[in-house]
């Protein structure tokens, strides 16, 4: 990259982490640390903008550790925000690609239920067909484990459209977004209608979290760990809690720079630079079969009427098979 090309990608970061900066006072300290790294010549010797990027994101972390913050480099050319068909031409073929985010779903034995979410939530836009589908499959299921280990984030809107799957017809009241530059809250919560069956609000459910579970996955195990509707087990995870928007300062630079935070109407607070504690400590290789042998545990103490005794037969049998293998 041209020196003069990196002073402009430096200078409208600065520009926009100013004006958009989910703490104001805060983004206008980053933005004049950034111009003056820049006048220092700080950046000036890296050639390519992958580099840059990593450099750049650096220094705008330091202090506040705000994950969302960054300059991001992408191999693709970047989708101009400014153009919304070709911003949601490319959403709808990603969310295609990856079949919502819907990377596994299975009946486990002993009549476990297993959502695995990755790479991300995607917008209930281009993915609510998809979720509908997994968790018509998963209804019926006893208990249920959603594995978010591998899950970098999303749309808090999806967030609450799987949410109303897991509590029963009221309306729960899940997060809020606070925007400081306009001083407005959006509430969301889980929705009364949905398209097909729920999985209800009185069986178990266990969220798998990893050092890498990330933004609106965070959002997800913590909004229904507060709410007292599920058991997280794993690692603590990253800790981002500041939705972010996206701008293309270059053809390969996306500027993501936090414009809200996360309010949770239980703790009156967030996750952010601290992570999900998970109720259940363990490493992230480990927390399947931890939590699938507490979740055939609950099922194998089931009532046994004639239609069950298969069930709970198997799921005996499958926790005998992980005691023995452990």
């Amino acid at each position: 990259m041209r020196t003069d090309e990196i002073r402009q990608v430096t200078e409208r970061l600065a520009v926009l982490v100013a004006k958009y900066y989910v703490f104001p006072s805060t983004g206008a300290e980053i933005a004049e640390r950034l111009r003056a790294a820049t006048a220092d010549g700080r950046y000036d010797e890296l050639s390519d903008p992958e580099s840059l990027a990593d450099r750049v994101t650096a220094d705008l972390q330091v202090g506040n550790e705000d994950k969302h913050l960054r300059l991001k480099f992408h191999q693709d050319e970047v989708v101009d925000e400014t153009d919304p068909v070709a911003e949601e031409a490319a959403w709808v073929a990603r969310a295609e690609l990856a079949a919502g985010g819907m990377a596994r779903v299975e009946r486990l034995p002993g009549n476990v239920g297993l959502l695995e979410i990755r790479p991300l939530l995607f917008d209930p836009a281009h993915a609510g067909a998809q979720v509908s589908a997994a968790m018509s499959l998963l209804s019926a299921t006893d208990a249920l484990l959603i594995d978010l280990r591998r899950c970098l984030g999303g749309s808090p809107d999806m967030v609450a459209f799987l949410c109303s799957h897991l509590f029963d017809g009221e309306p729960v009241h899940l997060n809020d977004l606070v925007s400081p530059s306009d001083d407005t809250r959006r509430q969301f919560w889980t929705t009364p209608y949905l398209p097909g069956p729920r999985f209800g609000g009185s069986k178990p459910i266990w969220v798998l979290t990893s050092s890498t579970s990330f933004s609106a996955a965070e959002e997800l195990a913590y909004d229904l760990q507060q709410l007292g509707r599920a058991t997280v087990v794993g690692e603590r995870t990253r800790g981002g809690a500041h939705p972010r928007d996206g701008f293309k300062v270059h053809p390969h630079l996306e500027a993501t720079v936090p414009v809200k935070r996360a309010e949770n109407p239980v703790s009156h607070t967030n996750w952010e630079g601290v992570g999900v504690r998970p109720d259940v400590e363990v490493p992230a290789a480990d927390a399947f079969d931890e939590a699938c042998r507490r979740a055939l545990e609950h099922v194998a103490e089931l009532p046994t009427g004639l239609e069950r005794r298969s069930v709970t037969d198997e799921a005996r049998a499958e926790l005998g098979s992980l005691v023995i293998a452990g």
